[in-house]
């Protein structure tokens, strides 16, 4: 099984929880500015929520994926808005890359607000959700052969 990790993260948050899937995965979580070079089955895509939408650095991204990516899994950061699930969803869409509908979001920290996320808990959950993620992969790999 192939995995990648990119991640986009102006404060840290998201680059947190990045570190945390490439802990479960054992492969390096690396910024999207570094391409990807080979066919994966998973990609942990990972931003954070900027004015609504996904910054221009996670859609160029995404235009320039030239390889296969068997399932797309996103996680996310942001003050208030809820996830960056939709917009990256179009973005990977238009090049017909497949999105799992799970994903990971928690609270991130912004100047004043929510000083402390992601916290311990977070983490903790964000872990939890990688290994999930990686054993269902595993058991339905196992099932197709």
């Amino acid at each position: 099984m192939e995995i990648a990790i990119r991640y986009y993260s102006e404060t840290g948050n998201t680059e947190k929880l990045a570190n945390v899937i490439s802990d479960v995965a054992k492969v390096p979580a690396l910024p999207v500015s570094n391409g990807l070079l080979k066919d994966v089955d998973i990609l942990f895509l990972g931003s954070s929520v900027y004015y609504s939408a996904p910054k221009k650095e996670v859609v160029n991204f995404i235009k320039n994926i030239n390889v296969n990516v068997g399932t797309v899994i996103n996680f996310s950061t942001a003050t208030i808005m809820k996830s960056t699930y939709n917009g990256v969803k179009r973005k990977l869409d238009a090049k017909h890359i497949n999105m799992s509908r799970r994903e990971f979001h928690c609270k991130g920290s912004w100047a004043a607000f929510f000083e402390s996320r992601p916290n311990e808990k977070d983490l903790k959950n964000c872990r939890q959700f990688t290994k999930y993620v990686l054993e269902e992969y595993k058991q339905k790999q196992k099932e197709n052969n």
